[in-house]
């Protein structure tokens, strides 16, 4: 199978499967449910899986947990790359 489509594939999946929770729980609270969120949901939950699964060379299991993790994850990867400022404080003067 092509990576790009089994990154795809998978990150539906772990979209697919935190939306049945989210849709478990609105069930359960007896809520109403929202069908264009969940879809639009789960196909940003597609996208991420793709992106994550290029970037870290097409780890499976990377787009299936970035697939459900959704935006969450790209937060933390970006966190873990992110340049940190150093401040130096001045000398002080006796």
């Amino acid at each position: 199978m092509d990576p790009i489509l089994l990154a795809a594939v998978l990150g539906g999946i772990g979209g697919l499967t935190r939306g049945f929770v989210g849709l478990l729980k609105a069930l359960s609270l007896r809520r109403r449910i929202l069908w264009g969120y969940y879809t639009i949901t789960v196909l940003i939950a597609l996208i991420i899986g793709i992106f994550v699964g290029i970037v870290f060379n097409f780890d499976p299991r990377l787009s299936l947990l970035s697939g459900y993790a959704g935006t969450d994850i790209l937060e933390g990867i970006y966190k873990s790359f992110a340049v940190q400022k150093v401040y130096i404080a001045p000398k002080s003067r006796k």
